[in-house]
């Protein structure tokens, strides 16, 4: 799950990054109009690809589940300030 997310996010910015190379490099030839529309979608794509990366799949751990590994979950809850039942 996890490289299928980071390989969106990684085409999501490539995505980003060639609309803004074209629209300035080679849309505003023709038409500044296009090449500020195609900037705006850029704009917007950072934001969502973010929200594709960090999303939460079903299969993963979150970060206050226990690990199954009783002396780190000890280790974890004492950081955390919890306090385990005797």
């Amino acid at each position: 799950m996890y490289a299928r997310r980071r390989r969106v996010y990684f085409v999501m910015m490539g995505t980003c990054i060639a609309l803004f190379v074209l629209a300035w490099g080679v849309v505003r030839l023709w038409s500044v109009p296009a090449a500020v529309g195609m900037c705006v979608v850029a704009m917007v794509i950072p934001p969502l690809a973010a929200m594709v990366a960090n999303r939460r799949g079903p299969d993963d751990r979150w970060w206050d589940d226990p690990s199954g590994d009783a002396k780190s979950d000890e280790w974890w809850d004492e950081l955390d300030g919890k306090r385990r039942g005797p």
